[in-house]
């Protein structure tokens, strides 16, 4: 039997080919077997056949979505194309900037004209011209890159940069399927070889840590190591990203690595700055929802995120914010039938239904049927898009401050929606709200109300927590109940307390319970008592009840709390109580009050003579408080108040309650 392909040498071996669900039998000789095999290997995914008619070698056709006979670009054309590139491995593990920038997929960036001007500044240098952004999460390292695709794409740099392109490197990539020794190193070989050919290419690579120890194994190089000499000589260009810890902790430790770097570093943008950068990006939302977002939506997006989010960065928070609240009220909407009526269901539906028959017809290597349904497909999406459209226009649906309120209170748990409305309200209110619950302490409530009302109104450092209040006098007269309503009042409920009873903190060690233990210790990884309840309610009043019986060791912790707002915790975290009322009680000098008086009554019945025992109590306790704390801690209070010994008066107003 002669083969079937080339006529000429004997059939030796069987090829099957499945051909509308059947199989078919056919003969070839060894020699045309090894060719089609060799093809194969070669165009992995190709469609078209080489021997057999109509089919691709041994039966094989692709499923690609996204190429059909109409009009996809298959993959044999995408290698093709890659083939004709001067960057053909850097291509293949990376994704160009710039050409996205010109086909206006990237959101414009806004702000960070210094930091843009010091990355062009460093990429115009003849050595070590490779910056790299230093910055928390989410400050926009990876945003001001993309600006600076746009602008060359623009053609709004130097002369230097013009022409040039963007390729952002994905390190995980090109690591990813490495098995072989060696594998890994030859891909960076490549692209380092590409690089210095092609002088067009500045590579970017975002977490730039990555790089340290990528592909390093026992005899192996690593990235790091093969990057080094390429960076020093100048002969590629790099953009770096990577944040405050991971630059510390992975590229400073290496120092030929970090000389060749030049640091840029990006703060966190004012929420002046942060409300012009959402302003700019706004229409790109506006365009994925088909909502609008009006500026006071922009402005509270803003202010809330700063306020409430304390573990995220301007711009990021808010943005997400934005985003978030913008998907909400598109969820509303379309559950009410406003952005997807029956009209754009049916066309979605219908859509569907015609690239599942497109696919069918090309895995059955019906191109023709396949063409015609691809043009059905692009008139169907062309409906679609008008009918979205109409539907985008009819709908008029704007997100207000109320709807980002409501996402910051999702997020937080903090009744920011409510606070918004009745703050004012409240504050102006707040010691007749909180005298409904505490009776007879007037002078300690309006001491209270009015350090609220300055930290509310932004006299007060910002980092500082909202109050700090020591509390004195007898026990039973309302000190824990007037912090239990300043919860309330303030916050929302009760709930929003955290208690701490520092008679629990009496010995030395006990004070690492309260941000968590060093390591190597017990406990290392479960957290502080306080510091993990003030991470997870951030707005808060923290009760210290009874905090002349902690040990001096806990006042040296509260001293930074009152002082700067923030404490690091025992897994290197800080946490932030500048959104907190601190709140301590004592009874510091009752010894001297119980021969006085007895203790949390008033005998007396004049208001002269319960003023006089007043001051007789205020400086009782006075002296009991300075023989107990030291100067620097009382120094850091905002507030001292000594409260009243209650009488008859008082008494009967509380059982009527």
């Amino acid at each position: 039997m002669k083969c079937e392909r080339c006529q000429k040498n004997p059939a030796r071996v069987r090829v099957d080919q499945m051909v509308d669900g059947q199989i078919e039998h056919h003969y070839l000789c060894q020699s045309c077997v090894d060719e089609l095999m060799n093809a194969a290997m070669e165009q992995m995914g190709g469609s078209g056949g080489q021997g057999v008619p109509g089919g691709a070698p041994f039966g094989f056709v692709p499923n690609n979505n996204s190429a059909s006979a109409a009009g996809g670009v298959n993959t044999a054309t995408a290698e093709r194309q890659a083939k004709n590139s001067k960057t053909p491995t850097l291509d293949q593990y990376g994704r160009d900037l710039t050409a996205e920038a010109a086909e206006g997929k990237l959101d414009p960036a806004a702000g960070r004209e210094r930091e843009l001007r010091r990355v062009m500044t460093v990429l115009g240098r003849r050595q070590k011209n490779n910056p790299v952004l230093i910055g928390e999460p989410g400050v926009g390292k990876t945003a001001i890159v993309e600006g600076l695709a746009r602008r060359i794409d623009e053609g709004i740099v130097p002369a230097a940069l013009r022409g040039k392109r963007i390729v952002s490197l994905n390190i995980g990539g090109m690591v990813a399927g490495a098995m072989f020794r060696g594998q890994f190193e030859q891909r960076i070989k490549s692209i380092l070889e590409e690089l210095r050919q092609a002088k067009d290419v500045i590579v970017f690579i975002d977490e730039l840590h990555t790089v340290v120890g990528a592909g390093a194994a026992e005899g192996a190089v690593g990235a790091s190591d093969m990057l080094k000499p390429a960076l020093a000589r100048g002969e590629i260009h790099c953009i770096g990203a990577t944040t405050l810890d991971e630059y510390r902790k992975h590229i400073e430790k290496d120092a030929a690595l970090e000389r060749r770097f030049q640091p840029v570093m990006v703060g966190e943008p004012s929420a002046e700055e942060a409300i012009e950068m959402l302003r700019i990006v706004r229409p790109n939302y506006e365009a994925h929802h088909g909502i609008g977002i009006n500026d006071e939506a922009i402005e509270a997006a803003v202010k809330l995120s700063d306020r409430y989010i304390n573990d995220r960065f301007l711009p990021d928070k808010a943005i997400d914010v934005m985003d978030e609240a913008a998907s909400a009220l598109r969820l509303e909407a379309t559950e009410q039938g406003i952005v997807s009526p029956t009209l754009v269901a049916d066309l979605e539906a219908e859509l569907a239904d015609i690239q599942t028959k497109k696919e069918a017809a090309a895995n059955a290597e019906d191109y023709e049927r396949a063409a015609m349904l691809r043009q059905q497909e692009l008139l169907a999406q062309e409906k679609l898009t008008k009918a979205r459209a109409e539907a985008k226009d009819t709908a008029n649906l704007i997100v207000t401050p109320n709807q980002i309120a409501q996402v910051v209170e999702n997020w937080t748990g903090v009744p920011v929606s409510q606070m918004l409305e009745s703050e004012r309200q409240n504050l102006r209110n707040l010691e007749e709200d909180l005298r409904k619950r505490v009776v007879g302490q007037d002078e300690a409530i309006s001491a209270v109300a009015r350090a609220i009302r300055r930290s509310r109104a932004g006299l007060k450092d910002p980092k500082r927590p909202i109050g700090s209040f020591l509390f004195l006098g007898p026990t039973g007269v309302g000190k824990t109940e007037l912090a239990k309503a300043l919860a309330a009042e303030l916050f929302g409920g009760e709930d929003s307390l955290i208690r701490m009873d520092m008679s629990e903190y009496m010995e030395p060690h006990t004070v690492a319970r309260l941000f968590g233990s060093p390591p190597g210790y017990v406990g290392y990884d479960e957290g502080g008592q306080l510091t993990e309840q003030v991470r997870r309610r951030p707005y808060s009043v923290i009760l210290l009840d009874e905090v002349e019986k902690a040990h001096p060791e806990v006042f040296n912790a509260l001293l930074q709390i009152m002082d700067d707002g923030r404490l690091t915790d025992g897994q290197g975290r800080t946490v932030d109580f500048k959104n907190t009322v601190v709140i301590m009680t004592s009874n510091a000098g009752s010894a001297e009050l119980k021969r006085a008086v007895r203790i949390g009554f008033s005998q007396r019945k004049g208001d002269e003579e319960r003023d006089e025992q007043h001051e007789v109590m205020r400086s009782k306790a006075m002296e009991g408080l300075k023989r107990m704390f030291r100067p620097e801690f009382i120094n850091r209070i905002d507030q001292i108040v000594v409260f009243h010994s209650l009488g008859k008066a008082e008494l009967y107003t509380i059982v009527d309650l």
